[in-house]
């Protein structure tokens, strides 16, 4: 696979207080990486070392293979800390300003990008009237505009409700889905970054203390699907046959546990009821990344 991002032993001081320390990670095209530390881990200063707001002290960045990360910044958007906008202006002004600045020619793209984020209805409206939730999803068009291949966003669902968050989720998926984005994303919201990352960097005390896939989070903390119908034996024959599910157990009281395909609940629910069947429970189990996360760094 393709490394659209590699960094090589980054280190960052502030006088005797070391920020960052060593740290090295390759990101591979079309994942979303989760940066999870508790505050003052390192987080946001690797971010803006990345986007070159902060200088390093040490260690090389590549961006999509090149060792001068000013050539390729073009290809990325950052949405680093609070979203940099003209709170005089209004979203569409905001959009309009970035293209101008991008020398993006699509003069439709703005409104595209507004009517993704919800924010199409907001009129003449001043971003300075905006909400918190409504600054993070302007900021997040903003970073959309340019239709990078990279995007680094730090705490993106900020101040948004359970269903702006689920909303911003979606995009980002779609996003890695469909145009094969990749993502680095930093987010105090442990549950959202499970239901959302391929792979996660958990950091402390600006070290890279683990580096981890989605599925090996899976298999270190043994989450599952706890799955139960009014009929366990046909439920079982609908997700072989139907899903390629083979990674489950039956439990004494007919509960399935399933091991696999733990991100697709919503096509399990829609499989299973479409077949007949009644789903009774359908809820995910098992020590949680926010578990996971609190037994590695110890706080």
């Amino acid at each position: 696979m393709e490394n659209v991002v590699e960094i090589e032993q980054l280190s960052k001081s502030y006088g005797k207080k070391i920020v960052v320390d060593s740290f090295s990670l390759k990101m591979e095209k079309g994942h979303i990486y989760g940066l999870i530390g508790p505050n003052g881990a390192g987080k946001t200063t690797i971010m803006r070392m990345m986007a070159g707001l902060t200088k390093e002290d040490s260690g090389k960045i590549w961006f999509f293979g090149s060792a001068d990360p000013e050539k390729k910044r073009g290809r990325i958007s950052f949405m680093i800390e609070e979203p940099y906008m003209d709170y005089d202006m209004s979203a569409k002004q905001n959009l309009e300003y970035i293209r101008y600045l991008r020398g993006i020619p699509d003069e439709k793209r703005c409104d595209e990008m507004l009517e993704l984020v919800g924010l199409a209805d907001t009129g003449k409206k001043r971003a300075g009237e905006f909400s918190l939730g409504m600054r993070q999803r302007l900021g997040l068009a903003m970073a959309m505009l340019p239709a990078p291949e990279l995007m680094i966003l730090d705490e993106p669902i900020n101040g948004l409700d359970p269903e702006g968050i689920i909303d911003i989720r979606n995009i980002i998926k779609t996003l890695v889905r469909e145009k094969k984005v990749t993502v680095m994303i930093s987010s105090h919201i442990l549950k959202e970054l499970s239901e959302l990352c391929t792979d996660y960097a958990i950091m402390r005390e600006g070290k890279l203390i683990e580096e981890l896939s989605h599925e090996e989070l899976l298999a270190k903390t043994r989450s599952y699907l706890a799955l139960a119908t009014n009929d366990a034996g046909r439920t079982t024959a609908v997700l072989e046959e139907k899903l390629n599910i083979r990674n489950y157990k039956v439990t004494h009281d007919d509960e399935i546990f399933i091991y696999e395909r733990l991100e697709e609940r919503e096509l399990i629910s829609r499989t299973v009821t479409e077949s007949g069947l009644v789903i009774l429970r359908l809820n995910p189990e098992g020590e949680s990344l926010e578990d996971y996360y609190i037994g590695k760094v110890g706080e």
